[in-house]
């Protein structure tokens, strides 16, 4: 038994979730979302636009490892059209910087030429000051791809921390070689 597929997901007042066929679609004040659950697998309940619930037609192998999978789905998509998701990104070094020109995000990091990264559609990035980054939108999983996208641009070496990093992301010091 999935513990996790068992919990309800309530449903914020301002989102509605429409079920037609085997799409489940999620509209709120962050945007849309849509779906895609197997009906003949899974039994999907709204309750008076106020939880649904995710019950498998039959208990076996393949529907027990879907069922907490497809409820966290679609409780992201709840989350993300409800409140939004973001991830901070720190610039760490002499000279790391960030700055927005338009759709592209252009950053100085230590190489001998500027990076410009084009930002993707349902993503928005605020450069707080210029050494951090705030990447927020609706979509969990496209939020967390563009944060890696930028973090493999310069990853924080292990001997000075210079890098882009997470917010609060620990990283594994080493010690220089010694006379």
């Amino acid at each position: 038994m999935s513990k996790i597929g068992k919990i309800n997901i309530p449903i914020p007042e301002k989102v509605k979730v429409i079920l037609s066929g085997n799409t489940i679609n999620v509209e709120g004040p962050l945007g849309k979302q849509s779906l895609n659950i197997d009906v003949e697998m899974f039994e999907i309940n709204i309750n008076d636009g106020k939880d649904v619930s995710l019950k498998p037609k039959k208990l076996d192998d393949t529907s027990k490892r879907l069922w907490g999978m497809n409820r966290s789905l679609l409780n992201n998509a709840i989350v993300g059209t409800s409140n939004g998701y973001e991830k901070v990104l720190e610039l760490t070094g002499v000279g790391f910087r960030a700055a927005l020109k338009g759709k592209i995000l252009n950053m100085q990091l230590g190489f001998s030429h500027d990076i410009n990264y084009e930002i993707p559609d349902g993503i928005k990035i605020l450069v707080e000051k210029q050494t951090t980054l705030k990447i927020s939108g609706s979509n969990k999983q496209q939020v967390g791809m563009v944060a890696s996208q930028i973090k493999s641009i310069r990853p924080p070496e292990p001997y000075k921390g210079k890098g882009i990093k997470e917010q609060g992301q620990y990283i594994l010091r080493k010690e220089g070689k010694k006379k």
